[in-house]
């Protein structure tokens, strides 16, 4: 069971895994922050190079406290810390985690700094951490944003974004990363802000602002695709276009990571915040960016393998190709600009052939015109803001609609005066919740639309989603049944009235498939 957090001791201590740019830069900053910084690397002969020199050699002109220690033994680099961060590679993240998995001690901080989704699983990286570490007492924090480590690493101002679903950890490293050259900010969303108010100086400095955001999926999956569309206008770069190409390409990458994001449960506004655009706007035009670079060889006429040896470090956005790939087919999303960078990079296509084909694909609307539905639905939520209706929401599964359902939206309805249901889509059933509906979220929906109690019906596609659908929908009453009791009171804060109504007791969707299968 996890514990409190505790306040920042006197002297803070933080063990780096890594000794890359990134994590470099940051111990950089913490070690003349008057921070204990123990760094680790699987690497002998760099943390002999970094102890003797006090350099790193892809981070010319900048000198390391020598207060720094450096080790290969991992079990000292996480023994005694405040904060374990992870800054490997994101290949290398699942391997380092069990190295570092004896060593994790309970109620431990973990900080991410890597970005990339694992193949195979579609975890984001704290989730291959938390995978791994299978203790639930843990915290974890994804840090995220618009950062290059050359930039930090010569104390340059930095705005970054902080990712936790605890918020006293946040604060925590909030307290423990200030310094006068960073600033963590919380996200920029109006439908959350209250959420993350009181994260808001999280990272607080002079120098480097960092904003939170409860949206965890969304930081790190931002943070992953954003490498891709890196990789592509370095590419176009590479071919000799210009500003116009890049732009067009920066612009549709972030509607393709977008389209992605909400169809997994992410939060729109953590794409359009520093997470999502900010990021993907500085990888995409920076001298610092690896993944242009990458991008610009090898639209120059270089092999993936050659661009990636040139640039000499680890190029996430050809890492993280085959994991978009897959969650794009899975998910059935549009995404031509991943598609077109996965065919040049693993299956050889010419960088001029793709282009052709992407400018040539059929004509398109910027702004596809909203169902007749869509349309109705939101006239109807203007005019129930406008009129001081009272709006109720509930959420659930409804497979199998039964009179035990209809007993539930009718008392949730006598609440208020508009209904609307947050329906649990098929991915979050099976993904979440462990469920295989007999009906498809579609016939489900068609079935809660046809109950004259309900008004309006909204995809369910994560746990966490209820906060901010309370802000968006402008809603006065949170119901759920009274086996959830107290599960949800916490939505008190964000202004609603949270009620929990009895369940129809002889009556389950459960028992109608257990009695069905007899």
């Amino acid at each position: 069971m996890k514990e409190e957090i505790r306040d920042m001791p006197d002297k803070q201590r933080i063990g780096i895994l890594g000794a890359g740019t990134w994590g470099m830069a940051l111990a950089r900053m913490l070690a003349n922050c008057d921070k204990e910084v123990t760094v680790w690397s699987a690497l002998p002969q760099e943390v002999e190079q970094l102890s003797t020199t006090h350099t790193h050699p892809k981070l010319p002109g900048v000198d390391f406290p020598e207060t720094i220690r450096y080790t290969t033994d991992i079990e000292e680099a996480c023994t005694n810390q405040n904060i374990i961060m992870f800054a490997v590679p994101s290949v290398f993240v699942r391997s380092t985690a069990e190295k570092a998995k004896p060593y994790i001690k309970d109620n431990q901080i973990i900080v991410d700094v890597a970005k990339g989704i694992e193949a195979d699983t579609f975890m984001t990286l704290t989730e291959v951490i938390e995978d791994v570490l299978d203790n639930d007492t843990l915290h974890f924090v994804a840090l995220s944003g618009p950062t290059h480590a050359e930039e930090v690493a010569r104390g340059l101002p930095t705005a970054i974004v902080s990712a936790c679903k605890n918020l006293d950890a946040a604060k925590y490293v909030q307290k423990f990363f200030s310094s006068p050259f960073m600033r963590v900010y919380t996200n920029n969303d109006v439908k959350g802000i209250e959420i993350c108010g009181a994260l808001k100086n999280i990272f607080m400095s002079k120098f480097f602002r960092v904003y939170t955001n409860d949206d965890l999926l969304g930081v790190e999956l931002a943070g992953a695709l954003k490498n891709i569309i890196a990789l592509a206008a370095g590419i176009s770069g590479g071919l000799g276009y210009g500003d116009n190409a890049r732009a067009a390409l920066i612009t549709r990458g972030l509607a393709e990571m977008e389209r992605l994001g909400g169809r997994i449960g992410c939060t729109p506004h953590t794409f359009s915040g520093l997470t999502g655009m900010g990021d993907l706007i500085v990888t995409c035009t920076s001298e610092f960016s690896r993944n242009n670079q990458a991008g610009h060889l090898i639209g120059e006429g270089k092999t993936p393998a050659e661009a990636v040896k040139k640039v000499g470090m680890v190029v996430e956005g050809i890492n993280a190709l085959p994991a978009a790939v897959q969650l794009a087919e899975t998910y059935k999303v549009d995404m031509p600009i991943v598609m077109t960078v996965n065919k040049i990079v693993n299956e050889g296509l010419n960088p001029k052939d793709a282009v052709n084909a992407l400018l040539q694909r059929d004509l398109k609307s910027e702004t596809p015109l909203p169902s007749i539905n869509d349309v109705f639905e939101e006239s109807v939520l203007r005019k129930t803001r406008k009129s001081g209706m009272k709006r109720v929401i509930t959420y659930g599964t409804f497979d199998l609609l039964h009179y035990g359902h209809i007993n539930l939206l009718r008392r949730a309805k006598e609440l208020g005066d508009y209904l609307i249901v947050g329906l649990s889509t098929d991915e979050f059933n099976w993904n979440e919740k462990q469920k295989k509906c007999y009906f498809t979220y579609e016939q489900r929906k068609q079935l809660l639309e046809s109950v004259r109690y309900v008004d309006l019906v909204i995809p369910e596609c994560a746990w966490d989603q209820k906060r901010k659908d309370v802000h968006e929908y402008h809603v006065d009453t949170f119901v759920m049944g009274d086996d959830w009791k107290g599960q949800f009171d916490f939505l008190e804060e964000e202004g609603a009235e949270v009620v929990y109504l009895p369940r129809t007791p002889e009556i389950s969707t459960t028992r109608i498939k257990k009695d069905l299968n007899k």
